[in-house]
Protein backbone atom coordinates (compact mmCIF):
# COMPACT_ATOMS: atom_id res chain seq x y z
CA UNK A 1 0.00 0.00 0.00
CA UNK A 2 1.41 3.10 -1.16
CA UNK A 3 1.93 5.41 2.09
CA UNK A 4 0.97 8.85 3.13
CA UNK A 5 4.47 10.42 2.36
CA UNK A 6 5.14 7.93 -0.85
CA UNK A 7 2.10 10.07 -2.07
CA UNK A 8 2.60 13.38 -1.66
CA UNK A 9 6.23 12.57 -2.79
CA UNK A 10 4.53 11.25 -5.80
CA UNK A 11 1.69 14.15 -6.31
CA UNK A 12 3.99 17.12 -5.57
CA UNK A 13 6.15 15.49 -8.48
CA UNK A 14 3.24 14.85 -11.02
CA UNK A 15 2.69 19.14 -9.36
CA UNK A 16 6.06 20.06 -10.69
CA UNK A 17 5.64 18.74 -13.47
CA UNK A 18 2.75 20.14 -14.69
CA UNK A 19 3.89 23.79 -13.98
CA UNK A 20 7.43 22.85 -15.67
CA UNK A 21 6.17 21.19 -18.70
CA UNK A 22 5.14 23.65 -20.92
CA UNK A 23 8.25 25.22 -21.02
CA UNK A 24 10.10 22.11 -21.35
CA UNK A 25 8.32 21.38 -24.12
CA UNK A 26 6.99 24.81 -25.42
CA UNK A 27 8.99 25.49 -28.94
CA UNK A 28 11.95 27.47 -28.62
CA UNK A 29 10.71 31.37 -29.53
CA UNK A 30 10.00 31.63 -32.92
CA UNK A 31 11.82 33.05 -35.28
CA UNK A 32 10.24 34.92 -37.46
CA UNK A 33 11.66 35.98 -41.26
CA UNK A 34 9.56 38.46 -42.89
CA UNK A 35 8.89 40.14 -46.27
CA UNK A 36 7.92 43.49 -47.01
CA UNK A 37 4.68 43.09 -49.27
CA UNK A 38 5.96 46.16 -51.59
CA UNK A 39 8.15 43.75 -53.59
CA UNK A 40 5.01 41.96 -54.70
CA UNK A 41 3.24 44.51 -54.69
CA UNK A 42 1.66 43.86 -58.26
CA UNK A 43 0.57 40.09 -57.71
CA UNK A 44 -1.06 41.37 -54.27
CA UNK A 45 -2.77 44.07 -56.23
CA UNK A 46 -4.46 41.10 -58.47
CA UNK A 47 -4.98 38.25 -56.23
CA UNK A 48 -3.57 38.95 -52.76
CA UNK A 49 -4.87 35.62 -51.54
CA UNK A 50 -3.05 33.53 -54.10
CA UNK A 51 0.22 36.01 -53.21
CA UNK A 52 0.10 35.32 -49.48
CA UNK A 53 -0.32 31.29 -50.31
CA UNK A 54 2.56 31.70 -51.97
CA UNK A 55 4.87 33.86 -49.98
CA UNK A 56 3.99 31.45 -46.86
CA UNK A 57 4.62 28.45 -48.98
CA UNK A 58 8.22 29.74 -49.80
CA UNK A 59 8.99 29.79 -45.94
CA UNK A 60 7.88 33.49 -45.19
CA UNK A 61 6.03 33.70 -41.72
CA UNK A 62 5.61 36.98 -41.16
CA UNK A 63 4.89 40.11 -43.60
CA UNK A 64 4.68 44.03 -43.51
CA UNK A 65 1.89 45.72 -45.19
CA UNK A 66 2.61 48.76 -48.08
CA UNK A 67 -0.90 49.37 -49.32
CA UNK A 68 -3.29 51.12 -47.01
CA UNK A 69 -5.79 53.91 -46.93
CA UNK A 70 -8.94 54.95 -44.67
CA UNK A 71 -11.41 53.80 -47.90
CA UNK A 72 -9.44 50.94 -49.26
CA UNK A 73 -8.12 49.61 -46.28
CA UNK A 74 -6.18 46.50 -46.40
CA UNK A 75 -5.46 45.02 -49.60
CA UNK A 76 -9.18 46.31 -50.67
CA UNK A 77 -10.27 44.02 -47.36
CA UNK A 78 -11.18 45.36 -44.37
CA UNK A 79 -9.68 44.52 -41.26
CA UNK A 80 -11.41 41.42 -39.71
CA UNK A 81 -11.62 39.78 -43.15
CA UNK A 82 -7.49 40.59 -44.00
CA UNK A 83 -6.72 39.46 -39.90
CA UNK A 84 -8.50 36.27 -40.99
CA UNK A 85 -6.99 35.56 -44.18
CA UNK A 86 -3.28 35.87 -42.79
CA UNK A 87 -4.07 33.59 -39.98
CA UNK A 88 -5.22 31.00 -42.54
CA UNK A 89 -1.69 31.13 -44.61
CA UNK A 90 -0.07 31.32 -41.11
CA UNK A 91 1.09 34.46 -41.46
CA UNK A 92 1.41 37.73 -38.85
CA UNK A 93 1.56 41.04 -40.05
CA UNK A 94 3.60 42.75 -37.10
CA UNK A 95 4.04 45.93 -39.34
CA UNK A 96 2.71 48.53 -41.60
CA UNK A 97 3.53 51.04 -43.77
CA UNK A 98 1.63 54.59 -43.91
CA UNK A 99 2.57 57.97 -45.63
CA UNK A 100 3.00 61.27 -43.75
CA UNK A 101 0.02 62.84 -46.02
CA UNK A 102 0.84 66.42 -46.97
CA UNK A 103 0.31 66.02 -50.31
CA UNK A 104 -3.50 65.90 -52.20
CA UNK A 105 -5.09 63.69 -54.30
CA UNK A 106 -5.46 64.89 -57.73
CA UNK A 107 -8.74 66.04 -56.82
CA UNK A 108 -7.34 68.48 -54.34
CA UNK A 109 -8.50 66.30 -51.38
CA UNK A 110 -6.52 64.98 -48.64
CA UNK A 111 -5.34 61.35 -48.18
CA UNK A 112 -6.86 59.42 -45.53
CA UNK A 113 -5.30 56.69 -43.38
CA UNK A 114 -2.42 59.08 -43.19
CA UNK A 115 -0.36 60.55 -40.36
CA UNK A 116 -1.90 63.93 -41.09
CA UNK A 117 -5.65 62.67 -41.83
CA UNK A 118 -7.94 60.00 -40.37
CA UNK A 119 -5.02 58.83 -38.29
CA UNK A 120 -7.06 57.59 -35.86
CA UNK A 121 -9.30 55.61 -38.00
CA UNK A 122 -5.53 53.80 -39.31
CA UNK A 123 -4.90 53.16 -35.69
CA UNK A 124 -8.20 51.69 -34.86
CA UNK A 125 -7.64 49.55 -38.08
CA UNK A 126 -4.22 48.53 -37.10
CA UNK A 127 -4.85 47.64 -33.60
CA UNK A 128 -7.73 44.94 -35.27
CA UNK A 129 -5.11 43.53 -37.55
CA UNK A 130 -2.71 43.01 -34.61
CA UNK A 131 -0.14 45.50 -35.82
CA UNK A 132 2.53 46.16 -33.27
CA UNK A 133 4.67 48.91 -35.62
CA UNK A 134 2.82 51.50 -37.54
CA UNK A 135 5.59 52.99 -40.36
CA UNK A 136 5.84 56.64 -41.83
CA UNK A 137 7.11 54.94 -44.78
CA UNK A 138 8.25 57.86 -46.95
CA UNK A 139 8.37 61.15 -47.54
CA UNK A 140 7.58 62.85 -50.91
CA UNK A 141 9.60 65.57 -52.89
CA UNK A 142 6.81 67.75 -51.81
CA UNK A 143 7.08 66.20 -48.32
CA UNK A 144 11.12 66.71 -47.37
CA UNK A 145 12.18 70.31 -47.83
CA UNK A 146 14.71 71.79 -45.85
CA UNK A 147 15.62 71.48 -42.74
CA UNK A 148 12.58 73.65 -41.01
CA UNK A 149 10.67 71.27 -42.64
CA UNK A 150 12.04 68.25 -41.04
CA UNK A 151 11.63 69.94 -37.78
CA UNK A 152 7.80 70.29 -38.47
CA UNK A 153 7.95 66.38 -39.57
CA UNK A 154 9.51 65.02 -36.58
CA UNK A 155 6.81 67.38 -34.77
CA UNK A 156 3.91 65.40 -36.48
CA UNK A 157 5.92 61.91 -35.70
CA UNK A 158 5.53 62.84 -31.88
CA UNK A 159 2.03 63.81 -32.45
CA UNK A 160 1.12 60.48 -34.65
CA UNK A 161 3.56 58.22 -32.19
CA UNK A 162 1.03 59.96 -28.96
CA UNK A 163 -2.01 58.52 -30.32
CA UNK A 164 -0.04 55.18 -31.56
CA UNK A 165 0.82 54.74 -27.87
CA UNK A 166 -2.48 54.87 -26.87
CA UNK A 167 -3.33 51.58 -28.56
CA UNK A 168 -0.43 49.88 -28.00
CA UNK A 169 1.46 50.45 -30.97
CA UNK A 170 4.64 51.61 -31.97
CA UNK A 171 5.55 54.48 -34.47
CA UNK A 172 8.27 54.12 -36.64
CA UNK A 173 10.07 56.12 -39.32
CA UNK A 174 11.37 54.31 -42.71
CA UNK A 175 14.32 55.99 -43.67
CA UNK A 176 15.49 56.40 -47.84
CA UNK A 177 18.88 58.00 -48.83
CA UNK A 178 17.69 61.68 -49.01
CA UNK A 179 17.55 62.05 -45.07
CA UNK A 180 21.21 61.77 -45.32
CA UNK A 181 22.00 65.00 -47.62
CA UNK A 182 23.76 67.12 -45.80
CA UNK A 183 21.92 70.65 -45.29
CA UNK A 184 23.61 73.26 -43.40
CA UNK A 185 26.01 71.00 -42.18
CA UNK A 186 23.49 68.89 -40.54
CA UNK A 187 21.87 65.95 -41.56
CA UNK A 188 17.81 65.31 -41.33
CA UNK A 189 17.98 62.16 -40.54
CA UNK A 190 20.04 63.63 -37.07
CA UNK A 191 16.85 66.26 -36.54
CA UNK A 192 14.28 63.11 -37.10
CA UNK A 193 15.94 60.92 -34.21
CA UNK A 194 16.96 63.90 -32.08
CA UNK A 195 14.06 65.73 -31.88
CA UNK A 196 11.79 63.18 -31.68
CA UNK A 197 10.10 61.11 -28.23
CA UNK A 198 12.88 57.97 -28.35
CA UNK A 199 10.04 55.88 -26.67
CA UNK A 200 7.26 57.68 -29.18
CA UNK A 201 9.21 57.11 -32.58
CA UNK A 202 11.71 54.70 -33.10
CA UNK A 203 13.25 53.59 -36.49
CA UNK A 204 12.83 51.18 -39.04
CA UNK A 205 16.47 50.61 -40.58
CA UNK A 206 16.31 50.30 -44.21
CA UNK A 207 20.23 49.19 -44.28
CA UNK A 208 20.17 48.95 -48.39
CA UNK A 209 20.00 52.78 -48.41
CA UNK A 210 21.86 53.68 -45.01
CA UNK A 211 24.75 51.95 -47.33
CA UNK A 212 23.29 53.90 -50.44
CA UNK A 213 24.18 56.74 -48.62
CA UNK A 214 27.27 55.65 -47.53
CA UNK A 215 26.38 55.20 -43.94
CA UNK A 216 27.31 52.61 -41.30
CA UNK A 217 24.55 50.54 -39.92
CA UNK A 218 26.09 49.81 -37.03
CA UNK A 219 27.77 53.11 -36.62
CA UNK A 220 24.38 54.29 -36.41
CA UNK A 221 23.22 51.30 -33.99
CA UNK A 222 26.09 52.44 -31.43
CA UNK A 223 24.82 56.40 -31.06
CA UNK A 224 21.44 55.33 -30.76
CA UNK A 225 20.78 51.76 -29.22
CA UNK A 226 17.69 50.20 -28.67
CA UNK A 227 16.50 52.66 -31.52
CA UNK A 228 16.35 50.25 -34.19
CA UNK A 229 13.25 47.88 -33.77
CA UNK A 230 12.36 46.90 -37.46
CA UNK A 231 15.13 46.57 -40.43
CA UNK A 232 14.57 46.46 -44.23
CA UNK A 233 16.89 43.92 -45.34
CA UNK A 234 18.15 43.63 -49.20
CA UNK A 235 21.61 44.10 -50.85
CA UNK A 236 23.50 46.08 -53.28
CA UNK A 237 24.72 44.57 -56.17
CA UNK A 238 28.62 45.21 -57.31
CA UNK A 239 28.58 47.34 -59.74
CA UNK A 240 28.70 51.49 -60.19
CA UNK A 241 24.78 51.82 -60.61
CA UNK A 242 24.76 49.63 -56.85
CA UNK A 243 21.59 48.51 -57.34
CA UNK A 244 18.88 46.42 -55.39
CA UNK A 245 19.83 42.39 -55.13
CA UNK A 246 19.29 39.26 -53.60
CA UNK A 247 20.30 38.99 -49.59
CA UNK A 248 23.29 37.51 -50.01
CA UNK A 249 24.05 38.27 -53.76
CA UNK A 250 25.68 41.72 -52.83
CA UNK A 251 28.37 43.45 -51.00
CA UNK A 252 26.24 44.25 -48.03
CA UNK A 253 27.81 42.12 -44.91
CA UNK A 254 24.82 41.24 -43.31
CA UNK A 255 26.48 38.51 -40.81
CA UNK A 256 28.60 41.46 -39.24
CA UNK A 257 25.04 43.69 -39.16
CA UNK A 258 22.90 41.11 -37.56
CA UNK A 259 25.81 40.22 -35.14
CA UNK A 260 24.59 43.80 -33.45
CA UNK A 261 20.85 43.05 -33.81
CA UNK A 262 20.57 43.04 -30.37
CA UNK A 263 22.40 46.67 -29.54
CA UNK A 264 20.29 47.73 -32.39
CA UNK A 265 16.81 46.53 -30.61
CA UNK A 266 15.56 44.90 -33.70
CA UNK A 267 12.43 42.85 -33.16
CA UNK A 268 11.20 42.03 -36.75
CA UNK A 269 13.08 42.14 -40.00
CA UNK A 270 11.68 42.32 -43.12
CA UNK A 271 12.97 41.50 -46.96
CA UNK A 272 12.54 44.15 -49.65
CA UNK A 273 13.77 44.29 -53.32
CA UNK A 274 12.08 46.82 -54.76
CA UNK A 275 13.06 45.43 -58.71
CA UNK A 276 13.42 42.16 -59.19
CA UNK A 277 15.59 40.77 -62.48
CA UNK A 278 12.66 38.20 -63.07
CA UNK A 279 9.79 37.09 -60.95
CA UNK A 280 9.82 38.83 -57.46
CA UNK A 281 8.94 35.46 -55.99
CA UNK A 282 12.55 34.25 -57.53
CA UNK A 283 14.13 36.64 -55.73
CA UNK A 284 12.92 36.11 -52.63
CA UNK A 285 13.42 32.71 -52.87
CA UNK A 286 16.79 32.68 -53.18
CA UNK A 287 16.80 35.73 -50.33
CA UNK A 288 14.86 33.50 -47.77
CA UNK A 289 17.28 30.53 -48.76
CA UNK A 290 20.33 32.54 -48.05
CA UNK A 291 18.65 33.89 -44.59
CA UNK A 292 18.12 30.80 -43.30
CA UNK A 293 21.34 29.35 -43.78
CA UNK A 294 23.27 32.34 -42.58
CA UNK A 295 21.81 34.28 -40.76
CA UNK A 296 18.68 32.82 -38.41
Amino acid sequence: MTSRRSFLRSTSLLTVGAIVKPSIFTEAKKKYIGLQLYTVRDAMQKDPTGTLTKVAQIGYNSVEGATYTGSQKFYGMDPKTFSKLLKQKGLIMPSSHYRLGEEKTNGGEDVKGTLLHDWDKAVDDASAVGIKYMVCAYLSDKERGGLDHYKYVAEQLNKAGERTKKSGIQLCYHNHDFEFASQENQLPYDILLNQTDKNLVKMEMDIYWVRKAGQDPITLFNQHPGRFPLWHVKDMDNTPKQEFTEVGNGVIDFKEIFAQKNKAGMKYFFVEQDKTPGSPFDSITKSINYIKKNLV
